[in-house]
C-alpha cells in the first residue's frame, strides 16, 4: 500500500513527521470498544480497556501476544501511568477512580464528590505534583453497554482534581457538556480538554479546550477553544516531546501543532478512542480503535509524561 493509504499531509509540517514505508500494523482484534490504552516501559507492555466485555487486555511488545490483564475490570475506560509506575484507572460501572499498586491491590482514588457518587469517571492524568485531574461524563451509566444504567448523583459532568496530599476531590472545571480526554502541555502551564458533548445534542460542542494553569497549579482559567473536531468526536489524546496534539478521532489519528493547525492524520480503518506513546524509545504511537489494538512507528517520539 502508498503512503496515502496511512497518512494524509494537510500541512508542510506533518511530512517529516512519519517514514512514508511505515504501515499501521493491526497488532488484535476482537474487542468491542477498545479504549484507554497505557505504556509499561519497564515491562515494556501496554494495557488497554475493551469496555463492554469489562476487561483489560495487555500487549506485550517483546512477543507480540495478547492476554487479558483483568476481568471484569469495573468496565474501565482511561488509563495512565503514574510517577511511580501504578496504573491508574477510570471505571465506568465502577464509578471510580482506582489505582493498581504494585502488589496488585487496587486502591480506591476518588469514587465520591460531596458525598455523592461520580458519574462514571473517563480519563485521567498525573500531574508531576502527584495531583491526579480526571473527567466524569455520563457514558457509563447513561446505558447498560459501558456500565450499569443509572441517574446521575451530581447532575452535571465536571473535571476534577485529586489532592496527592489530603486526597481531597476539588471539580475544576464545571461548564463542559461532557469533559473526555485530557493532557497537560510539556511544562504543565496549560490542560487541554476534549468535550464530546455532541454526543447528546447537535447544538453541543465537538472540541478541544485550552486552560491557563494558575500559580500553584491547582486551578485553571481563561479558557479557550484549541480546536474543532472536524470528523466525528475527539476522544483521548496524547502529546509528543515538542507539544504537538496527536488526537483520536472518526478517522484515525489527527496531529495538531502547538500553535492549532490540523497539520495531518494518520489514517486508520475504524473510529479511534484514544492512543499513547509506547516503545524503548517513545516512538511507536499505539492506537486504539473500534475493535482493535493498532501500532505504527512514527519520526517523532512521545513526552515522557502525560
Amino acid at each position: 500500500m502508498a503512503a496515502e493509504d496511512y497518512y494524509e499531509v494537510i500541512d508542510p509540517r506533518f511530512a517529516r513527521l512519519f517514514n512514508s514505508n511505515a504501515q499501521v500494523e493491526k497488532l488484535f482484534t476482537g474487542c468491542r470498544w477498545a479504549e484507554g490504552p497505557a505504556w509499561f516501559a519497564a515491562g515494556r507492555y501496554v494495557i488497554w480497556s475493551d469496555i463492554p466485555n469489562n476487561r483489560m487486555l495487555r500487549y506485550d511488545e517483546t512477543d507480540g501476544s495478547v492476554s487479558v490483564f483483568r476481568q471484569p475490570s469495573g468496565n474501565s475506560n482511561g488509563n495512565t501511568v503514574d510517577r511511580q509506575g501504578r496504573l491508574v484507572s477510570c471505571e465506568h460501572s465502577g464509578r471510580r477512580v482506582s489505582r493498581t499498586e504494585h502488589d496488585g491491590s487496587v486502591t480506591t482514588i476518588a469514587d465520591r464528590w460531596r458525598s455523592k457518587r461520580l458519574n462514571s469517571p473517563n480519563d485521567a492524568v498525573v500531574k508531576s505534583d502527584g495531583s491526579i485531574w480526571f473527567t466524569d461524563p455520563t457514558y457509563g451509566i447513561d446505558t447498560d453497554y459501558e456500565g450499569d444504567k443509572a441517574e446521575s448523583e451530581i447532575g452535571a459532568c465536571h473535571v476534577y482534581r485529586v489532592d496527592p496530599g489530603t486526597g481531597e476531590i476539588e471539580a475544576v472545571i464545571t461548564d463542559m457538556v461532557r469533559p473526555n480526554g485530557l493532557a497537560f502541555s510539556l511544562d504543565e502551564s496549560k490542560l487541554y480538554v476534549v468535550d464530546t458533548g455532541r454526543t447528546h445534542g447537535a447544538q453541543n460542542p465537538a472540541h478541544m479546550r485550552v486552560f491557563n494553569v494558575d500559580e500553584g497549579g491547582k486551578k485553571v482559567s481563561g479558557e479557550k477553544v484549541f480546536a474543532d473536531c472536524t470528523a466525528g468526536l475527539f476522544d483521548g489524546f496524547r502529546l509528543d516531546d515538542q507539544g504537538r496534539i496527536w488526537t483520536s478521532a472518526a478517522d484515525g489519528i489527527h496531529c495538531y501543532d502547538p500553535d492549532g493547525t490540523l497539520i495531518g492524520k494518520i489514517k486508520v480503518p475504524e473510529v479511534v478512542a484514544n492512543c499513547v506513546f509506547g516503545g524503548n524509545k517513545l516512538n511507536c504511537l499505539y492506537i486504539a480503535g473500534t475493535t482493535s489494538l493498532y501500532m505504527v512507528r512514527l519520526m517523532v517520539n512521545g513526552a515522557k509524561t502525560y
